[in-house]
């Protein structure tokens, strides 16, 4: 059996600060520093289920660019071709509700993540990868989110193209992505996108009615999560439903971004990934999607984006599936 090739992951690596109660001094806020980033949380996941994963990152210099290497390092990811960045780290300070949902602040002005220029694109390599997986801030914000489209252009000619918008009202506003989302479908293959992405993008449109418009500008297979109710896959038009895993939820940090990776790991491990998903069928879909939902319900069952290992799903106790 050939050697799988490895999936490429371009985006941000962000600290994600969560108030610590634990130890509370009057006056005082403690706060507990994750790594954190939809795209860096991917490539972790990704790594750790034993896909051969590359990130390509602007890592800063700073003691949280510190952080994010080791992390990603200790989770098997090649961080080779990381950009050594001069400027400083994204922060957001998460709070959550009394489900566990998390709320972000961001304090992402002038960051690293965001100043990709086309030379450091140019020489990101790429011809090897079987799938260049990027989306959230990093694809929209400027000046590199221009850069990075361009990027997804010339990766189709042997890349599975992925995209996850991760739509971030509170820093881009959301009219933007969607004057953009034309342009991403007709670069993706695979879109993957939550129920509050899909209200952001298209208010009052049904998961359906949206996967038949995102389906028309371009990609053949939109992928949009539903929390507790599940996923829906729509390949060119043809649906699968998923139901979610029942777990005891800590919280949600991190949750889409196992999905994506569960479920491109499953498709690269079955051979679909490299190209334009020919040959892919709703059955092989729907067996990705309830990988992904597994790999998403036991990051949901920890805290953090703390993703699990391969051995985690292979020799852990089952999750347990919600009913239709």
């Amino acid at each position: 059996m050939a050697a799988q090739r490895p999936i490429a992951v371009l985006g941000e690596c962000v600290a994600d600060a969560v108030p610590d109660t634990s130890r509370p001094r009057p006056g005082e806020l403690a706060l507990r520093v994750l790594p954190g980033g939809g795209p860096a949380n991917t490539a972790v996941a990704l790594a750790r289920l034993g896909t051969d994963t590359r990130f390509l990152g602007r890592i800063s210099a700073d003691a949280f660019g510190a952080l994010f290497r080791a992390h990603l390092l200790s989770s098997g990811v090649d961080l080779s071709h990381v950009v050594a960045a001069p400027e400083p780290s994204t922060l957001a300070l998460a709070t959550l509700d009394e489900h566990g949902q998390a709320q972000y602040s961001f304090h992402a002005e002038a960051t690293a993540d965001w100043q990709w220029t086309a030379d450091e694109l140019a020489a990101a390599p790429g011809a090897d990868a079987a799938c260049l997986h990027t989306g959230s801030l990093a694809l929209v914000r400027r000046p590199g989110g221009e850069h990075i489209e361009e990027l997804l252009g010339r990766a189709r000619s042997g890349a599975t193209v992925s995209v996850d918008p991760n739509v971030r009202p509170l820093l881009v506003d959301p009219r933007l992505y969607r004057a953009r989302m034309a342009r991403w479908c007709a670069l993706a293959d695979i879109l993957r996108l939550s129920s509050d992405d899909l209200e952001l993008l298209a208010p009052d449109t049904s998961p359906e009615r949206a996967c038949d418009d995102w389906h028309l500008a371009g990609a053949r297979l939109v992928v949009i999560t539903l929390g507790s109710r599940g996923a829906m896959a729509s390949l060119d038009g043809v649906r699968a439903f998923v139901p979610t895993p029942q777990v005891a939820v800590v919280d949600t940090i991190g949750a889409g971004d196992s999905f994506t990776a569960g479920l491109l790991h499953r498709l690269s491990v079955t051979g679909r990934l490299g190209g334009r998903l020919d040959g892919l069928t709703i059955d092989e879909v729907a067996d990705a999607c309830g990988f992904a939902t597994r790999v998403a319900a036991l990051t949901c069952s920890v805290a953090g984006p703390n993703p699990p290992w391969a051995q985690q799903l292979e020799s852990g106790p089952a999750v347990a599936a919600h009913g239709q």
